[in-house]
């Protein structure tokens, strides 16, 4: 349904950093660098942009954040997997990796913060819980 995201950080070299850690697992990667903005997806599809909050715009506190976004995984594992490699890039725990039946019976996530304060999940849609 959404073809594309762009989000305002504060600093390009550490987000750009922290991002291609935390999404590796998830099979995202750095797409393209265009003026200022570096987009991530994959099959060569970016699809996750951000750029740089302008002085004008952090001096003010107008762009948007904190902001939630969750990237869809394939298994549990990589969920877990996001976890780690997120929390290693420097994100801040928001809830481990688990299952998260409030939302429905298979949902599986794991939520992070990242250097400017956005919420980043890694769900599993599949899973099944590990006492059944």
């Amino acid at each position: 349904m959404i073809d594309h995201i762009g989000i305002a950080i504060s600093n390009y070299g550490i987000s750009k950093a922290f991002y291609s850690k935390a999404l590796a697992p998830l099979g995202i990667e750095l797409i393209a660098e265009v003026q200022g903005w570096a987009g991530f997806g994959a099959k060569g599809e970016a699809e996750f942009w951000f750029g740089q909050a302008t002085d004008e715009e952090q001096k003010q506190n107008t762009f948007p954040i904190p902001m939630h976004f969750a990237f869809r995984a394939g298994s549990t594992e990589v969920v877990d997997q996001f976890y780690q490699a997120a929390i290693e890039a420097g994100a801040v725990d928001n809830g481990k990796p688990g299952m998260r039946k409030i939302y429905h019976p298979n949902y599986y996530g794991a939520f992070v913060i990242d250097p400017d304060g956005h919420n980043l999940e890694a769900v599993c849609h599949e899973a099944k819980s590990k006492n059944e």
